[in-house]
Formats: C-alpha cells, sequence, structure tokens
C-alpha cells in the first residue's frame, strides 16, 4: 500500500502546571495548522470525554508528577482512553520534564504504553524542561508523520 498524504482532524489534549507542556501544546497546533490540518486545543479539564470516540487523531500531553506518576488531572483522560479500546484511533504522547528525575516524562511514558495497547501509537514526544525553538522541528516531524501514517483497516474493506 503506498502512504498518500492525508489530513485528518487533529485534537490536542493536555494538563500543564509549570506552563512547559501548555508551550509544546501549542507549538505542536501551530505546527498542524501550518500544514493545513484542522486542529482543535484543550485543556484535558476543557475536553468533553464524549467526544473521543469521534476523535481520528488525538495528541496527549502531560507532565509528570511525583516519582513518574500520570497528574490527578489527566487520570480520567487516561481511564476514558483505555476503555474506548479504538484500534483505528491515531495517538501520540507528548511532555515535558526534567532529565533530572530518574522517570524523566514518566506519565509521557504511562500513556504511551497503554496507546501502544488500545490505539494507533504513531509516536512519542519528550522535552527537557521548557520548549526551545529546535523544538519546533520536532513538532513538525510528529505533524508530518500524523499526515502520511495510513489508517490501519481490519481487513473488511479490501
Amino acid at each position: 500500500m503506498a502512504l498518500t498524504n492525508f489530513n485528518p482532524k487533529l485534537t490536542i489534549v493536555y494538563a500543564s502546571v509549570t506552563g512547559n507542556t501548555e508551550q509544546l501544546a501549542e507549538m505542536l497546533q501551530e505546527a498542524a495548522l501550518s500544514q493545513g490540518l484542522e486542529t482543535n486545543l484543550y485543556r484535558v479539564e476543557e475536553f468533553p470525554l464524549s467526544e473521543l470516540p469521534s476523535c481520528e487523531v488525538v495528541l496527549i500531553g502531560t507532565y509528570t508528577w511525583g516519582s513518574g506518576e500520570i497528574p490527578e488531572e489527566m487520570r480520567r483522560l487516561y481511564q476514558a482512553i483505555e476503555g474506548l479500546d479504538n484500534k483505528e484511533l491515531r495517538t501520540a504522547a507528548f511532555g515535558t520534564g526534567d532529565s533530572f528525575f530518574a522517570e524523566f516524562c514518566g506519565a509521557v511514558d504511562h500513556f504511551r504504553d497503554m496507546l501502544y495497547v488500545k490505539t494507533q501509537l504513531l509516536a512519542t514526544l519528550k522535552v527537557e524542561l521548557m520548549p526551545q525553538p529546535s523544538d519546533r522541528r520536532r513538532c513538525e516531524k510528529l505533524v508530518e508523520l500524523i499526515k502520511v501514517f495510513p489508517l490501519k483497516t481490519t481487513g473488511m474493506d479490501n
């Protein structure tokens, strides 16, 4: 099967305490919009979980709490995706963290592991502390991957 450009609707959901993960989410949104993708950006508290089944691509941004744990405000989203078990949903996990800690971006890793099993995980993006101008290219590459990643089918429509 040849890869073709695909313009799915992109949903970015994130949690941020220091503003670093929020900045990264905004960088991803800018990259997506510049590449012609319809994009919605939500703080996790504002994202209606009822919309999850109709999403095509979801990028999940999180900071890490404690010893690599998922923050409290991200747990409902985690559980909703875990319960959805939609292998057609394309996802990516991203976040910021401090590599001083043993579990650098540990919450991103927890999301990645679950998304790998329950969805079509496209990528993981981790950034040290505050996003830098050089991270824009990494965001652009993630969006490019979304545009060319073919939807896996069950074989029913082949």
